[in-house]
């Protein structure tokens, strides 16, 4: 019997303690999923979030694969003794809720959206918001969330380029890389949205010198990592009047403190990290069909890259 050790936060076990079996025992596996292994040593897979207490994957030593909960992994990507190949979380439910977050925010900022629902003085201003086309989006990150964002806005008629560090090809959207690519996209995008993993190459990708490529009065929506912008920098932008405004959903303290200049800030957004979150009923497909593979010796999905950090 295959073992499949659940190690992640208890209070989600209950949306996995029923799906899981019964897709397992669909997919024809003969399994058991737990929440306590009566030795490392017999667990077979390891059902897995970076915040969990397990750090050390030494005497796992039968375990074939450790399967992230998470679609990022920089927590564990360098732990020295995870031996076994690692699986990051690439889901539709994810993906879904991921571009619902980016589009709603893009729109929310294309339409002027806030001036109408805070209008404590009723002023009647008619000013029309440009159409979509005439609106650039700069999509930095054109990973599997990126480039589902990107589609998604280019759908909505936005003039959308993609940025990457390494060189990318996507159908239908402009896609530019490296510096000299960062830069072009930086100083057309009215809005900017920020969706690539963190990594020692992308942290503080947003520095004070990039932020000032960025055009007049332009738009950060920040559902990435919190590490990709220099907190500083963003904060001196805003007050400057160099930045529009600021939506951010990931810092680099969470939950994020309540003293926090961003709580306060008039020009910035706070979301509770709510732009994608992993959802049981489809999380659960993604980890069986990587067992299946695992025992039918193939390869799995979405292996993590561990040079790259992704």
């Amino acid at each position: 019997m295959t073992l499949c050790l659940y190690f992640a936060a208890p209070a989600v076990w209950d949306e996995y303690r029923e799906i899981l079996p019964a897709l397992l025992a669909e997919a024809g596996i003969d399994a058991e999923v737990v929440t306590k292994a009566p030795e490392p040593a017999a667990v077979d897979y390891i059902l897995y979030a970076p915040s969990a207490p397990l750090q050390d994957f030494t005497a796992f030593t039968r375990c074939k694969a450790v399967l992230s909960l998470w679609a990022g992994v920089e927590r564990i990507v360098g732990n020295a003794t995870l031996t076994q190949p690692l699986c990051r979380m690439v889901d539709t439910g994810l993906t879904e809720g991921m571009v619902e977050w980016v589009v709603g925010h893009s729109l929310r900022h294309h339409l002027g959206i806030d001036r109408h629902i805070v209008n404590p003085s009723h002023l009647w201003d008619p000013t029309c918001p440009p159409l979509a086309r005439e609106r650039r989006v700069a999509m930095l990150g054109m990973g599997a969330l990126g480039t589902a964002c990107a589609r998604a806005l280019a759908g909505l008629n936005f003039q959308v380029q993609g940025w990457s560090r390494t060189e990318k090809s996507v159908p239908g959207i402009p896609c530019f890389h490296g510096e000299a690519g960062l830069e072009a996209v930086l100083r057309g995008g009215d809005i900017v949205v920020t969706l690539l993993p963190k990594t020692p190459e992308t942290e503080n990708l947003l520095d004070a010198r990039r932020i000032g490529w960025m055009k007049p009065g332009a738009v950060i929506l920040n559902p990435g990592r919190g590490a990709l912008i220099d907190d500083a920098a963003l904060l001196a932008a805003l007050d400057a009047g160099a930045l529009g405004h600021a939506t951010l959903d990931v810092f680099r303290v969470e939950p994020l403190p309540a003293d926090h200049a961003f709580w306060r800030h008039p020009k910035v957004t706070v979301t509770p990290h709510i732009a994608a979150d992993t959802r049981a009923t489809g999380a659960a497909k993604v980890l069986v069909e990587n067992i299946r593979r695992g025992e039918a010796g193939e390869p799995f999905l979405h292996l993590v890259d561990r040079a790259r950090g992704y």
